[in-house]
């Protein structure tokens, strides 16, 4: 099965709850009025993408309906997926090595959304293109996260720089920038920890190793990565929230959206705190996890049924 086959299949079943409710909506009413717009309202609310982008995307409907852009009720899918995909577009580039060496991506999130094997994952992406990379163990207060990113660095052969359990993390980054120039490595990815329950100490904590990296390697972290578990709907954004506020959060990686009926939660993240979306998981492989393409992804969510 292809990226965009596994797509597809993996936004099953948020296509159900938003672009089929929206279809059985407009096949229901003769032209649009209020109560269709109520409903459509509904639909979006319950596909999680957020209040604020459901009011801008109903104005903008009213907008296109005063200047005849939408004229029927079936006009109104076409002109959503338009500007869903204008939304998600806006700045939308992947990740490139720009001239980085190595490139460093610090990877954020609170435990349980799948951060380490996002990053083992990640990894591979950069193995795949003929690039070395190094991951640093930088979740020194779970010894499992330090256990399962060793398991990744020997099954995508990717050097993995580690302290011991309970270690300070800005040594783990400290000693990871400087091993990784020595070494030439193209590609750093370094892993922080998850615990949200101490809530401001992880924060300083994340601001910490955010100045050290910065120290060791000009312009560095060059992504600060943070992800986000699909399935979690509206709870993911208040962790774009939190997280923004400390580690200047440049990209999100969404896992898990094969298990979700809340993917327009992409859009609500996109719109409201202005954070592309960088990269995708659809599925347990280690291939399942790819750059986020804006217009892939719509035409995924608004695919006809077969």
């Amino acid at each position: 099965m292809g990226f965009f086959d596994a797509l597809k299949a993996g936004m099953e079943k948020t296509r159900k709850n938003l672009t089929e409710n929206i279809e059985r909506l407009v096949v229901g009413y003769a032209q649009i009025d209020d109560e269709l717009l109520e409903e459509l309202e509904a639909i979006l609310l319950t596909a999680d993408v957020g209040v604020k982008t459901t009011e801008t995307l109903l104005s903008d409907i009213k907008a296109a309906i005063k200047k005849k852009e939408i004229e029927t009720p079936q006009d109104l899918k076409p002109y959503l997926r338009k500007r869903m995909t204008e939304i998600l577009a806006l700045n939308a580039a992947a990740i490139s090595q720009g001239g980085h060496k190595p490139l460093v991506l610090l990877v954020v999130g609170v435990n349980g959304v799948g951060k380490t094997t996002t990053i083992g994952k990640l990894g591979r992406y950069f193995r795949q293109q003929g690039k070395s990379v190094m991951l640093a163990a930088g979740d020194t207060f779970r010894a499992a996260a330090i256990d399962q990113l060793e398991i990744w660095g020997k099954r995508i052969d990717a050097d993995v720089m580690k302290h011991t359990e309970g270690a300070d993390p800005a040594a783990v980054a400290y000693d990871a920038c400087k091993s990784a120039v020595a070494r030439g490595v193209d590609v750093l990815i370094i892993d922080t920890a998850g615990r949200l329950h101490t809530k401001t100490n992880l924060m300083e904590e994340l601001k910490k190793v955010h100045r050290v990296i910065a120290k060791e390697i000009v312009g560095a972290p060059h992504e600060t990565l943070l992800v986000l578990d699909a399935t979690t709907g509206q709870n993911a954004m208040s962790q774009a929230n939190i997280f923004s506020q400390a580690a200047q959060v440049s990209g999100i990686v969404l896992t898990k959206l094969d298990g979700s009926a809340k993917g327009g939660v992409v859009l609500a993240i996109k719109h409201e705190l202005d954070i592309p979306v960088r990269w995708i998981g659809v599925g347990e492989g280690m291939d399942d996890l790819r750059p986020f393409i804006p217009e892939e992804f719509v035409a995924a969510l608004f695919a006809d049924k077969e």
